[in-house]
């Protein structure tokens, strides 16, 4: 499966089967998540096992059911923290797609639990992603439009269009896609505007605008 594919295969899980993270997939997983490290300067963490951050009333709520793994997205405090995590944990959510996981972005349905990972004191944990072998395969998310999430564009490039269609398949917290996106050029802009996690929305938009329009074809602004 390619990185492509896979934006179009991942949809939110809740559910998981009791089937342990291990092997090649397992090395794997822990090779992207070192390397998006050293990429991003962050202090990503995978918790295998640890079924108490989501055995609490809130991930109950959540509907979140046999959870034992999960990715913690920690990283020294910063006004790009959210952001870099959310470009960064999407690069990891997609490729565990690749290996025939599944995932689902969890900002708030979890309890921390001591000694499960560790936060430094000038390190924040921004999200968790909760992961491993689905009990389904999740559902395809509403979307907004084109023109709802772009900003004077008129006789577009073919690769910001593919671009912009590839954020619209992203995961977004409350499914809000508050982003906005707008080009000149070669330059591509990109925005958000208020709510919950939408720093983290916009890093996750970012990373599929790059695989949908091609890394070769623009820069960022």
């Amino acid at each position: 499966m390619t990185e492509a594919e896979a934006v179009k295969q991942r949809h939110s899980v809740r559910s998981y089967l009791d089937k342990p993270i291990e092997g090649e997939v397992r090395a794997q997983l822990k090779e992207l998540i070192a390397r998006c490290n050293r990429d991003g300067k962050l202090n990503i963490q995978l918790v295998l096992d640890e079924p108490k951050a989501f055995d609490c009333l809130m991930a109950h709520y959540g509907k979140f059911s046999g959870v034992k793994n999960y990715i913690a997205l920690v990283g020294k405090k910063s006004a790009d923290l959210d952001e870099k995590c959310g470009y960064f944990g999407e690069k990891i959510a997609l490729f565990a797609q690749t290996l025939g996981l599944n995932t689902c972005w969890v900002g708030a349905s979890y309890t921390k639990v001591k000694n499960a990972f560790n936060v430094a004191k000038d390190e924040k944990l921004a999200l968790v992603i909760a992961i491993g072998y689905g009990a389904n395969q999740g559902k395809p998310h509403k979307s907004k439009k084109f023109d709802d999430v772009t900003e004077n564009v008129q006789n577009v490039p073919r690769w910001f269009a593919d671009g912009v269609e590839c954020a619209l398949l992203a995961p977004t917290a409350l499914n809000q896609q508050k982003f906005k996106f707008s080009c000149n050029g070669r330059r591509v802009f990109a925005k958000t505007g208020r709510g919950f996690f939408v720093k983290v929305d916009l890093g996750i938009a970012r990373y599929h605008f790059e695989i949908g329009a091609g890394k070769e074809n623009f820069e960022w602004n």
